[in-house]
């Protein structure tokens, strides 16, 4: 696990063994099956995660009980409901194990001790959260420009063996297209 964090910090910026040494007394270790909630809506999230292994959804049950999904996550990303853990407020959405699910854990107040042990540390969470707005940015981008099909691609083509992993249904809930319209997309 600590080489891994290791070769994952040790993209944005250079870690020594006792920085990550130091890290590691921070972090929990969590495991999830598929299906158990990290984190139900309404509640406010208390972790930034880092997958070792498995699958997330992030997403939102409706007034109308329908549920929309506005993310996945897979190995070697950080996840969390960013306003609720900064803000400590009732998430809008919920964060579920789509397969079984082992990955690290910090709490708001352990990061920003370490952001005072460690300041490089806070410089390199600033660019792992500035890449994720970017992949958003880029995802709404795709999303209002490119058709369903398109859209389809995009995702099974940015995350390896995605679409074996995930339900045709989520699919099309996070693409916002019907099940029966993602079949067609994909037998095209």
């Amino acid at each position: 696990m600590k080489q891994i964090i290791l070769d994952y910090f040790n993209k944005y910026e250079t870690f020594t063994k006792n920085e990550i040494d130091t890290i590691f007394e921070f972090l929990e270790y969590k495991s999830y099956y598929k299906k158990d909630h990290l984190l139900k809506q309404g509640e406010i999230c208390k972790y930034r995660y880092f997958i070792l292994k498995g699958l997330t959804r992030s997403y939102h049950t409706d007034e109308d009980g329908e549920e929309n999904i506005n993310s996945f996550a897979v190995e070697k990303w950080w996840l969390t409901e960013f306003d609720s853990f900064i803000n400590k407020v009732p998430s809008h959405n919920a964060i579920q194990a789509l397969e079984d699910t082992t990955l690290l854990a910090i709490s708001k107040s352990n990061l920003e001790r370490l952001y005072q042990q460690i300041p490089k540390l806070e410089k390199t969470f600033r660019i792992i959260t500035e890449r994720y707005a970017i992949a958003l940015q880029r995802k709404y981008e795709v999303f209002m420009k490119r058709n369903s099909k398109s859209r389809y691609d995009f995702l099974v083509n940015s995350i390896p063996n995605f679409a074996n992993r995930v339900p045709l249904y989520m699919i099309a809930s996070y693409l916002d297209i019907t099940p029966e319209y993602l079949s067609v997309i994909r037998k095209s």
